[in-house]
C-alpha cells in the first residue's frame, strides 16, 4: 500500500489528482483505491483538513494533488446582508461548519436547519459544489508560534486573574 504521509508545497508537480469529500479530507487517516487499482492511504497529522490544491507525497516520491469533490449542500442566500449575518450567527451558535461566500453560506443538508433558516427569512437552495468550510478562529491548519525569540511561547507574559478575596 502506498502511504501519503508528507504535506508538500502546493506548486509541487503532481503525479495524480484525486477528489475527496470534505468528510474524507478532514480525516487524518483514510484508505482509498488509486485509479489504477492499487491501495493507498493518507496518514497525516490531526487537526488540519486537506484543502483543494494541496499536495501529499509518499516516501517513494509519488505526489498526489488533492481536489475537493463536489457534494450536495444547502446554499443560503438573501438580498439583505444583515439577515445573512443573522443566519450565520444562528448556525454558528449551533456549531455548524460553514463555507462563507460574499453573498452566501454553504452547509451540509439538514432539514431542521433548513426550517430554522427559512423562518429567519433567507432562501435555501440545494447545490452541488466542492465544500471547504471555515476552519474556525481557534483551529485548523495554522499551527505555529508567532514568537520571534527562541523558546518564547507568548508575546507578553500570561496573567492569572484573581477575582474577589485576597491572595
Amino acid at each position: 500500500m502506498l502511504c501519503f504521509e508528507r504535506r508538500l508545497p502546493s506548486d509541487t508537480p503532481a503525479d495524480l489528482e484525486m477528489a475527496f469529500t470534505f468528510e474524507q479530507r478532514e480525516r487524518s487517516r483514510l484508505r482509498f483505491p488509486l485509479p489504477d487499482g492499487r491501495e493507498a492511504a493518507f496518514l497525516i497529522e490531526r487537526g488540519a483538513p486537506l484543502v483543494e490544491g494541496e499536495r501529499l507525497g509518499t516516501a517513494e516520491g509519488l505526489v498526489l494533488a488533492i481536489q475537493a469533490k463536489p457534494e450536495l449542500l444547502m446554499e443560503v442566500r438573501t438580498s439583505d446582508p444583515l439577515t445573512l449575518v443573522r443566519a450565520a450567527y444562528h448556525l454558528g451558535n449551533r456549531h455548524v461548519r460553514l463555507e462563507i461566500g460574499a453573498h452566501w453560506l454553504r452547509l451540509p443538508p439538514d432539514y431542521v436547519l433548513r426550517d430554522m433558516l427559512m423562518r429567519l427569512g433567507v432562501e435555501v437552495f440545494e447545490v452541488t459544489a466542492p465544500y471547504q468550510p471555515e476552519s474556525g478562529a481557534y483551529g485548523g491548519g495554522h499551527h505555529h508560534s508567532h514568537s520571534h525569540h527562541e523558546g518564547d511561547e507568548f508575546h507578553s507574559k500570561p496573567r492569572l486573574h484573581h477575582f474577589g478575596g485576597s491572595q
